[in-house]
């Protein structure tokens, strides 16, 4: 049965885990020893005390695999991959990021390594298993320090460890033992490309063998039920993000940028610089009509005066991201059709935002329908016919919002029909998008494209704004400049 640990500030461990010297136990200074990631006794000016990853506690990481076996049926288990490391060419890799339900369950951030948590026969039991790489001192000497099994167990606090080579004579007692095994391993859509390559074999691989005589249950649906409601330590870390996030595009909306990718590169710095882990995304950085294509991310076009600029980034802290959007005129200065569009969205997108309030009976569907109503009011006033066939299709093409979290598109399968709670965390991000060469819509509109995006706390009864740092009114951005 798992109890919660805090990470230890001297770990007892068997010297030959590290290094060859005969049989025996020593108390080491955690500070001392090379782990795969920051902890507080080695990076104190990254990770505070109690804290075992940036802002989340050991014992908060307890409490999260509590939640999960609490949902999960008497003797089922759920089984949980790392992220693999994945390669841009050759040897050279990209950065790493760890696969986001396994992340928050163990707080552990290195790639091969799996984790089991398996329900007991009470509501309060489980077991946490977690199979890791071993200490290598070659490997390490490439590719940095791991934090190896013993620390498995002495810092992220599993039950029972492993490792991740031995995991095939391991896992099979695990799940042979279980009634159900909830898992999303293998489950990843492919591309096109990579359907065709693979051919239509039906080879089936060692952990799906394993599975063939189990009654397997999707995970994902559990997950989304445990990480929707945010605790206040989840929220500490999006409030941390959207408040300096929201600061660094303010300061980015004081400069002029003869490019996109200027832009880009000053946001980037900005989040680091300021204290976040770096990116939660890349950007959109749309200069004129490059704003009408939603995921526009090339963001390598010269940018021009009479332009606006569509800009949709955020940065993470511990993980946790925030998403913005604003979108201002490249001179600091709107133009009247610019200063029009732009105030009529920005009252839909201040309308919706105060309405997330769990007292406001709402959810992501009942908001997008409030959005579309004011929206399609406010182009009528401005003199679009709203009456065409597929008009809101075509000049507001997406959702109004989604939920956030440890993922940008947060809680991924999880209905939008379903009432919004106090401290789940949403985005509200209406915006309009007028094609270049379309004459259904009035000629100093066209090519034409402003979101502005926010990320909101859903409140009991007031709102909160998590990046109200970044300027969204007219009089605000052009007093800037």
């Amino acid at each position: 049965m798992s109890i919660a640990r805090l990470p230890l500030r001297a770990v007892l461990r068997p010297i030959p885990t590290f290094r060859s010297r005969p049989q025996g136990r020593l108390l080491v200074s955690a500070s001392d020893l090379n782990f795969g990631q920051p902890l507080h006794e080695t990076h104190p000016h990254i990770i505070k005390p109690g804290e075992l990853t940036r802002g989340i506690s050991a014992l908060e990481y307890h409490h999260r695999r509590a939640a999960l076996a609490r949902k999960l049926p008497r003797n089922s288990i759920a089984v949980l991959a790392a992220s693999e490391l994945k390669f841009r060419s050759g040897p050279v890799f990209y950065e790493f990021h760890q696969e986001p339900n396994f992340f928050y369950l163990t707080g552990f951030n290195e790639p091969e390594a799996v984790a089991v948590i398996e329900k007991g026969q009470t509501d309060v039991e489980y077991t946490f298993h977690l199979f890791v790489r071993s200490k290598d001192e070659r490997a390490e000497l490439w590719d940095g320090a791991r934090s190896g099994v013993q620390a498995a167990q002495d810092v992220f606090n599993a039950d029972e460890a492993g490792d991740i080579n031995n995991v095939a004579n391991l896992l099979p007692d695990v799940i042979k033992s279980a009634t159900m095994v909830y898992t999303d391993i293998g489950s990843h859509k492919k591309s096109a490309v990579s359907r065709f390559f693979a051919g239509s074999s039906t080879k089936v691989d060692a952990f799906a063998k394993l599975l063939q005589n189990s009654t397997v249950k999707s995970l994902r649906p559990l997950m989304n039920e445990v990480r929707l409601i945010k605790s206040e330590a989840e929220l500490d870390c999006m409030r941390r993000a959207g408040r300096i996030s929201g600061a660094v595009i303010t300061e980015a909306m004081r400069n002029t940028y003869k490019s996109e990718k200027q832009l880009w590169a000053d946001l980037a710095y900005g989040f680091k610089t300021q204290g976040l882990d770096g990116e939660a995304y890349v950007p959109v950085i749309g200069g004129g009509s490059n704003a009408l294509s939603i995921h526009y991310v090339r963001n390598d076009a010269v940018l021009n005066d009479h332009d606006m600029v569509l800009v949709d980034a955020g940065g993470e802290y511990g993980g946790y991201i925030t998403d913005i959007t604003r979108t201002w005129p490249v001179s600091g200065k709107f133009t009247d059709p610019q200063k029009d569009m732009y105030n009529m969205i920005l009252d839909v997108q201040k309308s919706c935002v105060s309405l997330c309030r769990e007292d406001a009976d709402m959810s992501l569907d009942k908001l997008h329908r409030v959005a579309e109503n004011g929206l399609k009011n406010g182009l009528k006033d401005l003199g679009f016919d709203t009456s065409r066939p597929g008009c809101l299709d075509t000049l507001f093409p997406h959702h109004v919002g989604h939920y956030i979290g440890l993922d940008v598109h947060d809680a991924p399968g999880y209905p939008r029909t379903d009432k919004l709670k106090e401290n789940q965390c949403i985005t509200i991000e209406p915006g309009i998008y007028v094609p270049v060469n379309d004459d259904r819509w009035p000629e100093h509109f066209r090519g034409l494209g402003i979101r502005i995006e926010d990320s909101v706390r859903i409140g009991s009864e007031k709102v909160e704004v998590l990046t109200s740092t970044a300027l969204k009114d007219v009089e605000a951005i052009e007093a800037l400049k």
